[in-house]
């Protein structure tokens, strides 16, 4: 026995050493975009790549002393565990958002990113996500600090091999780095990803603070401040206008052959219901500011003419006196609504925008259950600014705003279009939404997620184009279009951020204003239709409807 407790210690200590070795290595190799590497071949790819900051760390250790080793061990072990965090959240980043994770700015979205989950799965789950992310996190600085230490104390232990292996290493990364070798995926074999990570990552900050200062300067340009009231959106006098922001309506919903029927052959029977009613529909694209999420940016970047890809132009943004679409419909006498069914609580972002009245979810008055993220059915909140605006006799012109998000992620369960005066007080959904299959099971399969996702789409596309049908007169003006694309589950990692934008009315004096802009006949857009950066909308709207149709 005694002997055997030894040769078990041994195992043990080699086991260890090894796992540890393994944790270093992979966490300095591993890349903040899971799809860098193939599919099925991370391990091949990742072991014949040569990562310098390896071979520097360990010519630096060897050189000091033993406490100095040590304190530098720990140091480097806890800092290669702050940078794969950073790769892990990278990814999922990359993987909803299309973009690495901005340290400096975008600490607000894990709270978002957590009422998504309360709402998604629930509290418990939720909760039980945020527990176990923070473990995690708390596990990789310890073990790879240790890891890191342990590794350390092998190598001084046979520092004249250790120093011949680390020159020939060395002389292997310049040769492969001067030769430009690559495996599988264009990977180059001399690695540097942790400290290409490590400085992208610090210099996040002087980035960010001459953004700000940049926006700043930015927020105080613009052409129409000055215009008069009596002289915005003249050509639109008489004309009732609704913005509707459709979730994730992006051009791949249009295009992707995998899963563009449904939308399409939903857009070719909305057009016949235009034409029915003697509306018509002039299509582009714009460029949308975010992709996967962060809805608010694109919103805030349509309304605002001022490009809006980060919280922190954000928050600036909504602190400014700048003029928006809907601040100017309110100077030139339209009443303004937003009707906002994702607000749960309090949005003073509303007075920045120039609302004279927000319908929140909890002043939409539904009695239905919810759907996943989503609080209810496109249809119902339409119906609700119907009654509670559109309908009202003897009121003045109205700028509606309403955000329709049956399309958000998860896209199940989804609505049924029902006939409009059957939706009553949302009640009648309990029964089909709990007979409707859930994301649970619609996400065990990419297949389904993505038919899921062109179905949420054409049914809030058809929502709109519905109450044109059932509800306009002959001076409503609609212009609807997504806000971003969706995930990359949805659309893949090469995805454009480009959205379609639709205009609907039944003057052709509207389309006159705009014909000059060439966008395409119908709610379908052709593929070389004009693609605009959805921040110029604003003023080529306001120049099309002002007195003259030119720049002031």
């Amino acid at each position: 026995m005694s002997q055997i407790k030894p040769h078990l210690r041994r195992v043990g200590g080699a086991v260890v050493t090894t796992l540890a070795v393994l944790l270093v290595f992979v966490s300095l190799v591993m890349p903040d975009q899971i799809t860098r590497l193939a599919p099925g071949n991370f391990w091949l790819n990742a072991l014949v790549r040569i990562p310098i900051e390896a071979i520097v760390a360990i010519a630096v250790l060897l050189a000091l002393p033993e406490r100095g080793r040590r304190i530098l061990a720990t140091i480097l072990g806890f800092t290669l565990g702050l940078l794969t965090i950073v790769k892990i959240v990278d990814i999922g980043f990359f993987a909803v958002l299309a973009r690495e994770f901005d340290p400096v700015l975008d600490w607000v979205l894990f709270s978002d990113g957590y009422h998504f989950l309360e709402d998604s799965i629930g509290k418990a789950g939720a909760f039980g996500v945020a527990v176990a992310a923070v473990l995690l996190a708390a596990s990789l600085l310890t073990f790879t600090t240790l890891a890191v230490r342990r590794v350390t104390r092998l190598l001084a232990a046979h520092a004249r091999p250790t120093r011949h292996a680390v020159f020939a290493f060395a002389s292997a990364w310049v040769i492969l780095a001067v030769l430009g070798v690559q495996i599988v995926g264009g990977i180059p074999v001399a690695a540097q990803a942790a400290a290409d990570l490590a400085h992208d990552t610090a210099l996040k900050v002087p980035q960010d603070i001459a953004d700000q200062k940049a926006f700043e300067r930015e927020v105080q340009v613009d052409a129409f401040r000055a215009l008069p009231d009596d002289q915005l959106l003249t050509a639109l006098r008489g004309k009732d206008v609704v913005i509707g922001f459709v979730e994730s309506y992006g051009r791949s919903a249009v295009e992707n052959p995998e899963f563009d029927g449904k939308v399409l052959a939903q857009l070719k029977a909305d057009d016949a219901k235009l034409a029915s009613k003697g509306f018509a529909a002039r299509t582009g694209f714009l460029t949308s500011s975010t992709a996967g999420g962060g809805s608010w940016l694109a919103h805030s970047t349509f309304l605002s003419g001022l490009w809006i890809d980060n919280q922190q132009r954000y928050r600036s943004l909504v602190n400014s006196d700048r003029l928006t679409l809907t601040k100017a419909f309110k100077r030139a006498g339209y009443r303004t609504v937003g009707v906002e069914p994702g607000v749960t609580y309090a949005w003073p972002e509303g007075q920045f925008y120039g609302y004279d009245q927000v319908y929140d979810v909890h002043s939409l008055d539904y009695h239905g259950p919810m759907l996943s993220w989503s609080t209810m059915p496109d249809q119902y909140a339409v119906r609700q600014f119907a009654n509670f605006e559109y309908g009202k006799p003897h009121r003045g012109p109205l700028l509606g705003e309403i955000t329709l998000t049956s399309s958000h992620t998860p896209w199940a369960p989804l609505p049924v279009t029902l006939p409009w005066d059957q939706l009553g007080d949302g009640s009648v959904y309990g029964p089909i939404i709990k007979s409707a299959e859930g994301a649970g099971s619609v996400w065990k399969d990419n297949h389904k997620v993505r038919q899921a996702y062109a179905t949420s789409i054409a049914y809030s596309v058809d929502t709109l184009i519905s109450y044109v049908q059932n509800y306009a007169d002959d001076n409503l003006v609609l212009i609807f279009l997504g806000d971003h694309q969706p995930a990359s589950v949805v659309v893949g990692q090469n995805a454009s951020k480009d959205v379609p934008i639709s205009i609907v009315a039944k003057d052709p004096k509207v389309f006159d204003r705009i014909a000059s802009w060439g966008w395409t006949d119908g709610l379908t857009p052709a593929p070389n239709a004009p693609v605009w950066p959805m921040n110029q909308f604003r003023d080529k709207f306001l120049t099309a409807f002002s007195p003259e149709g030119e720049a002031h």
